[in-house]
Formats: structure tokens, sequence, C-alpha cells
């Protein structure tokens, strides 16, 4: 069983809800990364997507562009990134760690280089924002060869035709993308995300989180209530921009503005088993 697998069934046997926060890669710095990383953890994230930087993003707003554009300027690659997180490992071998990012990185090392190198860096998924089910056979096998698993996403537009063949090619988890538009931008329509879920759980038994436009602890709740894992980037993102200037501070600030999400979260899962 992959690590990603044996969080989401912990949680589901303690009537709990993943917290999984996003994050940049190299972001203001590299050097702050993997405290980063270990912060979020210690405030309460079950996994943990890094986003490696990439100069063409589709599916970001400016707040993770201006995130990316830093960590580019310091010379951060995939393979600096699959060294932070070698890194990470060092000290904590049980959180999975989702690489989330565009598919050209990836083509420039090569499927089975990237999957093995993963692999050996303590990688547990990636999720490729701009690769169509239509095309991700060769790197679903590249990265099931070595235990890795291919996060898939569905859009609000999403189909149900859709949803069953994006479903068919998933491992892992299903992530919900809740708004139209680039991250960290527009509002959740709780019952769309709702109907949405229940619409993707008649093709797949994988857990579905919730992404973009989770930017507080209410929101965080209410969508705890329905989804098996919140996903939270742009909120904490623009924390570390605020403290670009002063990175020591960074790992501290974002944890205790997830450890808030937390206990909200947990609330919710409470409230709902209660029920």
């Amino acid at each position: 069983m992959s690590r990603i697998a044996r969080r989401f069934a912990e949680l589901r046997d303690q009537g709990r809800t993943a917290l999984i926060p996003f994050v940049t890669a190299g972001d203001p710095t590299p050097a702050v990364t993997v405290p980063l990383m270990h912060s979020l953890v210690a405030a309460g994230a079950d996994l943990i997507e890094l986003g490696v930087p990439f100069s063409d993003p589709i599916a970001d707003g400016p707040v993770i562009q201006r995130a990316t554009e830093r960590a580019l300027a310091q010379g951060v690659s995939l393979r600096r990134v699959l060294e932070m997180v070698q890194g990470f490992r060092k000290d904590d071998d049980q959180t999975p760690v989702i690489l989330m990012g565009y598919l050209n990185p990836i083509e420039i090392m090569g499927d089975a280089a990237f999957a093995g190198a993963a692999r050996a860096a303590g990688v547990d998924g990636a999720l490729v924002v701009d690769l169509p089910p239509e095309e991700g056979s060769p790197l679903v096998a590249a990265l099931g060869s070595q235990g890795l698993d291919l996060v898939s996403l569905v859009a609000p537009t999403s189909t149900e035709a859709r949803m069953a063949r994006i479903a068919a090619a998933a491992t892992g988890f299903i992530y919900y993308v809740s708004v139209k538009g680039v991250t960290g931008v527009g509002q959740i329509d709780m019952q769309e995300v709702a109907d949405k879920l229940a619409a993707i759980r008649r093709h797949t038994a994988l857990p579905v989180g919730v992404g973009f436009g989770i930017k507080d602890a209410g929101t965080a709740a209410q969508v705890a209530s329905v989804a098996d894992a919140v996903i939270v980037g742009s909120a904490l993102v623009r924390i570390v921009e605020s403290l670009a200037a002063s990175p020591e501070a960074i790992p501290a600030a974002v944890g205790d503005f997830l450890g808030g999400l937390r206990l909200a979260i947990d609330g919710a899962s409470l409230h709902d088993q209660a029920g």
C-alpha cells in the first residue's frame, strides 16, 4: 500500500478529513522549503503538495505565479525540488508528498527517469496539470512501475463521461477544482461542490479532495463536511509572499494559519459524525 493510500485509510478509520497544503518549492529561497514542509506537518498537514516552478503556468493565479517567479529566479528546477524532498525525508518518512506542476519539465527528464528519481527522493505521486488522460498512459505506467500515484483533476465543467474517463486513469486521489478559473480567485458554491462530488463518486472509490477558493477556516470547514480532503494553496503562498524579506519567519507564520484550518476541519468532521 502506498503512503497516500495508507494515509487516507488511516483518516477514514478515524473519521477525519485530510488537510493538504500546497506551497511552491524554493519560494522565496530554497533554504526555506524543507523547514516549511516540517512546519506544515507539525500544524496538522496530512499530505503535502509541493509545487514545481514552471515558467508558463496555465492553472495558477497571480499569487502562485509570483511564487513561481521567485523560485525560478533562485534557480529552482525539477531536480532541485527532488533534492528538497530528499532532505525532508531525512526526518519524515511518513507524510505523503505529491509534486504538483506541468508536463514540460517531466518530458525533458523523461517519464522513466522522472519516476525513478522521484521514487528515490521519496515522492509519492504527481499531479500534472496539463496532462489529459488521453495522453497520460506512458507517465501512468512509469509512475506505477515505481509504486507512485498520478493524481487527476476534475473541473466544474467536466461531464459525466469526462469524469468517468479521468477516474479510470487516476490513482491516489481525485482533485476536484471547486471554482472555474485559476487558483486564488472565485467563491465556492457549496451546493455545486456537493453535487459534483456525488457525481465523481459514482465513477471512483478513490478519495476526492477539493481545492481552489479555500481561503479561510470557515470555507475549509464547509468543504470538510463533503470532501475527503481540503486542499489549500494560495492562502498559504500569500503569507509566504508577505514575509519574503524575512524568510526565517515563514514556517511559523504559515504553520499558525494552517493550524487554524486544522481545528476547523476537525470540528466539521466531528460534527458530521455526531449528526
